[in-house]
């Protein structure tokens, strides 16, 4: 309840009534009075940060959503461009590619609601879920390709650098999949992700632990087969697939460094920096895609 009087201010208070049991005043009366001002500050500030979080939620489903959407066009471009020549064995692998590229975003969420976080993920912890998600997918067809990862722990990414680049590991991944083991009984498939030495990493909050920051600094991520290789007279920036024309553009919108290398199968080296200012950006690398691949 609250008080009021005449040019006074109005604050919010509690009040508590009860008798005491006094000898010489037997109704006396104990009124405690408790300004509750404080509690209802923290309240509003509560519900104030509640509402910005669900906004920004709201806002990076959406920009996924819009990411997505221009996936689908970028595929459904490619297949009617094709569609005289398309057999149902490439329809049904286009929708697969597609789905894939789904749940590769999907993925982030799920990881985000694992991890407690807002928009900061263990992005190491993600790529092993990309990955397993991607053999139960493609491996029902080829059971003698393995799998072998070395990601350093503790990296943290926020969306706007987790989203472009679980695009980017799905797309090598699958591609090592579909082609590197033609002929062959047998493959490995390796994933590897570090820190440069000057890496570094931001505490998401000051009470934070060294484990609970977002990672800062450069970075190599490696995907790699040792499957029958890329001939050298192939450049890969010319390449008609859809899925390594997303890899060059997302990397190139990273700022990233991509290198190819030839040698016993197929190497993808990507070196990306990621600075405090790239994990406060609002809008994503993969959304950009969306201007310069479809608009």
């Amino acid at each position: 309840m609250s008080s009021r009087a005449e040019g006074c201010v109005s604050l919010p208070v509690y009040l508590s009534v009860s008798s005491l049991q006094v000898k010489r005043s037997p109704s006396a009366w104990c009124l405690v009075v408790t300004d509750l001002t404080e509690q209802k500050k923290n309240k509003e500030i509560l519900a104030s940060i509640d509402t910005v979080r669900k906004k920004e939620v709201h806002h990076r489903i959406k920009n996924n959503l819009q990411v997505i959407s221009s996936l689908l066009d970028l595929q459904a471009e490619k297949l009617s461009s094709n569609r005289d020549r398309l057999t149902d064995s490439e329809i049904r692998e286009a929708f697969r590619e597609s789905q894939n590229r789904v749940i590769s975003m999907a993925l982030i969420h799920e990881e985000l609601y694992k991890g407690g976080a807002f928009d900061t993920l263990d992005f190491s912890s993600y790529i092993e879920e990309l990955a397993k998600n991607l053999f139960l997918t493609y491996r029902l067809g080829n059971n003698n390709v393995s799998l072998s990862m070395d990601l350093e722990e503790n990296i943290f990414y926020n969306m706007d650098t987790a989203v472009p680049l679980g695009i980017i590991v799905n797309e090598l991944v699958s591609n090592s999949f579909k082609h590197a083991f033609t002929g062959r009984g047998k493959g490995k498939i390796r994933i590897k992700l570090h820190r440069e030495e000057n890496g570094d990493c931001i505490n998401i909050r000051e009470e934070s632990k060294s484990e609970d920051c977002i990672s800062t600094g450069d970075f190599i991520l490696t995907v790699s087969d040792d499957g029958v290789g890329i001939p050298e007279n192939i450049d890969i920036e010319d390449l008609e697939s859809l899925g390594l024309q997303l890899v060059t553009t997302l990397v190139d919108q990273l700022d990233g460094e991509l290198e190819l290398k030839r040698n016993n199968g197929t190497e993808f080296s990507i070196l990306f920096t990621v600075t405090e200012k790239d994990n406060q950006a609002s809008a994503p690398a993969s959304q950009q895609l969306v201007k310069n691949r479809v608009l």
